[in-house]
């Protein structure tokens, strides 16, 4: 029987860059190799920072990027550690992984994909599987979201999570942060983090890339579009929710 792995000394980021194995896929075998960023001969994002927030709107592939980015790292797409890959079937993510080459110091095998979409099979499985420490489904939603948070992403690890803001307060959000910031901090752990959430782009030090068609750029969090659209409403709430009511009436977005 293998021995434990022991714990490296060296800081994150553990997984430091992705690139493609073998140029751009054919985007007529459909999603996700039609994402349009996948086109670019040249494609790779360097991770920097123990934690990166992935931002953008609906369908740009953000969610399928960390999904593919956990499968990378070992990770079944129904989320869970590297022993729970029976928690759900195969996702657009795993296929994506498989044209994807990562770069690792080191290879980090310790951690947990967290993924809202799925959490409730996922905890379904492990009560199935008489988890002597799980019982996440014994808790309200957001409860269960932050358990998991504070119990399995305590240890040294990589931590991949899809919109875990989707049943959390904000009350909760800000403990997640406070979480993530002590990994940005410590180094002793590496996030990948997609969100819709303006506080968890907001974790100190966070290395923040917004993703369009047109790829991935590195944006300071308070120029992302999701935070001038808060901004913006909390200047002036009436009048902001006023204009967004006319604008779709009339089919035109400001923010897109």
């Amino acid at each position: 029987m293998a021995g434990k792995r022991r714990p490296t000394r060296l800081r994150a980021p553990f997984l430091t860059r992705v690139t493609l194995r073998d140029g751009p896929p054919d985007p007529g075998a459909g999603h996700p190799f039609s994402l349009p960023w996948l086109r670019d001969e040249d494609f790779e994002i360097a991770f920097t920072t123990p934690v990166t927030i992935v931002v953008g709107e609906n369908g740009v592939g953000k969610s399928t990027l960390v999904e593919a980015l956990a499968a990378l790292a070992g990770f079944g797409a129904g989320g869970g550690n590297r022993n729970h890959g029976g928690a759900s079937d195969e996702s657009s993510g795993a296929q994506l992984s498989d044209i994807l080459r990562g770069a690792w110091l080191p290879k980090m095998t310790q951690g947990w994909f967290f993924r809202a979409e799925t959490f409730h099979t996922l905890a379904r499985y492990l009560d199935d599987a008489d988890s002597p420490t799980a019982d996440f489904l014994s808790w309200s939603h957001g409860e269960g979201f932050a358990r998991v948070f504070a119990e399995r992403m305590a240890g040294q690890g990589i931590y991949f999570m899809d919109e875990p803001e989707s049943a959390l307060s904000p009350k909760r959000q800000l403990d997640l942060v406070a979480l993530l910031a002590d990994m940005q901090e410590t180094g002793r752990a590496q996030a990948i983090v997609a969100t819709h959430s303006p506080l968890i782009m907001a974790v100190p030090g966070a290395r923040v890339l917004e993703v369009s068609r047109f790829g991935f750029l590195e944006r300071a969090w308070q120029e992302t579009s999701h935070f001038r659209l808060w901004r913006a409403f909390a200047a002036d709430p009436e009048g902001f929710i006023a204009e967004a009511i006319d604008e779709r009436r009339d089919g035109d977005e400001r923010f897109d």
